[in-house]
């Protein structure tokens, strides 16, 4: 048997090593997970060691999300422009939001683009341990790497969908500029921000089954609360500090700072929506650790 200290059960368990990971030579090897001492051994180094793993489960929900679909991987497309297209029909021609000089639609959507991001990773992750549920009971590696694996999905059809954002720009006759080689960082604080919140709710949803019923609401909520289909001008001076907490309204006004120019105070935004991604981040990691005990003997 081979212990493997750091690593958190409330009892011990017994897992097999996958032979994948390990080699031949690691038939009949197991390993003891037992307790974990302190709230601050996340034992993130793992995550280097099983980096194959994330990638061959990254890989495999990609194909399991686009098989035997009809349209494939246009789905990738077709939801941030029909939603765009909404957007533009209601919020741009019925009720007449302002866009800031801006054509409505690269408006909207701009932001759209990391929004559709940030709700596809959140409720992938969010789901990830129960669809996952077997291969947690019967194998051993760092839980962690299935919520993260299920986010970076989310990266593959955000990419796709950039290509679209990139004709629209073209047909617009936006120009692009430096700002533009910034998009890495941002995209980067909508993956985290998904993380952050998908690991609790992760954690949560072993436990209690209703969280995943939640969700959608959550991220419907979420998405009126953050300037999607608005301006961030229409809020009041005195209240935008407030809605700053809001780690996706950094995100969002980044993007089109970046995208189209936006002259805000993007460095304040950033500081605040950054702080609370981090705290969040942090928490979750702590929280999903610490819940990870429970996870193969209730799920």
């Amino acid at each position: 048997m081979v212990g493997r200290p750091g690593i958190t059960e409330k009892k011990k368990q017994i897992f097999p090593i996958p032979q994948s990971l390990d080699g031949a030579g690691a038939e009949g090897i197991q390993v003891v997970v037992e307790p974990r001492h302190g709230w601050l051994s996340l034992g993130l180094g793992e995550l280097w060691r099983y980096r194959e793993l994330l990638y061959f489960l990254t890989w495999r929900d990609i194909k399991v999300r686009y098989k035997q679909t009809l349209l494939g991987i246009l789905w990738a497309i077709l939801q941030p422009v029909m939603t765009m297209v909404v957007f533009s029909v209601i919020f741009g021609n019925l009720a007449k939001l302002p866009s800031e000089g801006f054509p409505y639609p690269i408006f909207t959507f701009t932001a759209l683009l990391p929004w559709q991001l940030f709700a596809f990773a959140l409720t992938s992750s969010s789901n990830s341990l129960i669809n996952n549920q077997n291969l947690i009971t019967k194998v051993y590696f760092p839980r962690l790497i299935i919520p993260i694996a299920s986010v970076l999905v989310g990266v593959v059809d955000f990419a796709i969908s950039l290509l679209i954002l990139i004709g629209f720009l073209i047909y617009y006759h936006v120009p692009f500029t430096y700002r533009f080689l910034t998009l890495p960082f941002f995209v980067l604080m909508a993956v985290a921000s998904s993380l952050a919140v998908g690991l609790w709710l992760a954690a949560l949803n072993v436990k209690y089954r209703d969280v995943r019923y939640m969700v959608p609401f959550i991220t419907q909520f979420w998405m009126y609360a953050t300037p999607v289909a608005f301006s961030l001008e229409l809020i009041p001076q005195k209240w935008r500090y407030l809605v700053s907490l809001n780690p996706m309204t950094g995100v969002v006004e980044g993007f089109r700072w970046a995208i189209l120019g936006k002259t805000s105070d993007i460095l304040s935004l950033l500081l605040i929506s950054g702080g609370v991604v981090v705290a969040l981040l942090i928490g979750g990691l702590i929280y999903f650790r610490r819940m990870e005990d429970e996870f193969a003997d209730i799920i």
